[in-house]
């Protein structure tokens, strides 16, 4: 294999549906993905274990996770702790997993996002994920991310001026993909005519502009390819880039509300480690969820001048056969918003793409992929690059 010392590969990876799961605990759910994650790496168990969750401690009153999940999952006496970030809490546990592992000190890490939604009821959900923006001068206030992604869009359109609907291509992409992923909470391709008649969550946003909250668990198994036999299952993808960045959490303390600039700069460190340029990528999993984030996404990571994002989700571009697919097996909009798990979904399904396993979601002859988990308007940007490792000979 094409692989330095301290390269970093996903071994195995699990994850289990996104939906509002009635009868199954916090625990459950990771077990299930951490098992399926060891499954696939031929029985490889971790050394480590980083989770990634942002909201047990208030809507499960479950906090403590490492030491919970890895006692339930008969791997007491290992490395274990929380990671929190927001809306990037997984792909920060990402971050401190691989970081890990390339080090030496780490032979094999279990990167976990696990978040359980449905326990409460919908303005509890609401209160706890507002928990993620300035608690004194936005929370305090009444903001909720919705709100927030709203006011996003309205300053938007009053400074390009984009046509009617120019957003609607993001969340339809999502929906005609995650029809092809039986693990997504909605499987069905939606008709633009139902877009344009949706109803308002909060103006200009639709009910399809904003991604659905849910539960889910995702695992990811990392290691070194020298710690894994000859003759592995699968291909192996490599975590060939990796930053975190953080901005001002308040919206209000930023020069412009509308530049992600932790996104921006975390895309250029993590293709700088990698020794690529964002444009090298087959495809992207941004963090759409909001439809405003896809299009400030596509911006900060210099696929788009300022202004115009909105103009990737015309005319196919960002389709499984587009110039960049996004959001390939559903997205947060299509297979749901995990909480803290999204960042480990994200990057499982990446995975599925470059090992070549998406089924008819599959990106043809996907070798790179860039991946990014956001905190709240990009407060914390966490990105990765994924290569599929080639084995030669």
């Amino acid at each position: 294999m094409n692989a330095t010392p301290n390269t970093v590969v996903i071994a195995g990876i699990g994850q289990t549906p996104v939906a509002e799961s009635w009868d199954v605990t916090l625990r459950e759910l990771a077990l299930q993905a951490m098992e399926a994650a060891m499954t696939d790496a031929a029985g490889l168990r971790p050394t480590a274990l980083y989770v990634g969750n942002m909201l047990a401690g208030s809507l499960s009153r479950q906090n403590h996770l490492g030491a919970l999940l890895a006692d339930f999952a008969g791997l007491t006496g290992i490395e274990a702790a929380t990671i929190e970030a927001a809306g990037a809490s997984g792909g920060m546990a990402l971050r401190v997993g691989t970081l890990a592992v390339a080090s030496g000190m780490v032979d094999a890490a279990m990167v976990l996002g696990v978040e359980k939604l449905s326990d409460q009821i919908v303005d509890q959900v609401e209160a706890a994920l507002a928990g993620g923006t300035d608690a004194d001068y936005e929370a305090e206030q009444g903001l909720t991310l919705t709100a927030q992604a709203a006011m996003l869009a309205q300053r938007y359109q009053h400074e390009f001026n984009p046509p009617e609907h120019a957003l609607a291509g993001f969340p339809l992409t999502a929906h005609a993909n995650g029809a092809h992923n039986p693990n997504a909470m909605f499987q069905r391709a939606v008709k633009p005519e139902s877009y344009a008649r949706a109803g308002m969550v909060a103006a200009p946003l639709n009910m399809f502009d904003v991604a659905p909250n849910a539960d889910g668990a995702a695992a990811l198994l990392l290691t070194r390819p020298e710690l894994l036999p000859p003759k592995f299952p699968h291909p192996l993808v490599e975590v060939a880039g990796s930053s975190a960045v953080s901005d001002t959490l308040a919206l209000h303390d930023r020069p412009d509300p509308l530049v992600f600039n932790a996104a921006r700069l975390s895309v250029e460190r993590a293709c700088a480690q990698a020794a690529i340029q964002a444009d090298d990528v087959d495809l992207f999993e941004l963090f759409d969820a909001f439809s405003i984030y896809s299009a400030l996404s596509l911006e900060a990571a210099g696929f788009a001048a300022r202004g115009e994002g909105w103009q990737w989700a015309q005319n196919g571009a960002i389709a499984l056969d587009g110039k960049l697919p996004i959001a390939t097996l559903g997205g947060l909009k299509a297979r749901g918003f995990a909480g803290g798990a999204a960042g480990v979904y994200q990057a499982v399904e990446a995975a599925l793409q470059l090992r070549g396993q998406a089924g008819e979601a599959q990106v043809k002859d996907a070798r790179m992929a860039l991946v990014q988990a956001l905190g709240g308007p990009a407060s914390t940007a966490v990105t990765h690059v994924l290569k599929r490792l080639e084995v030669e000979g």
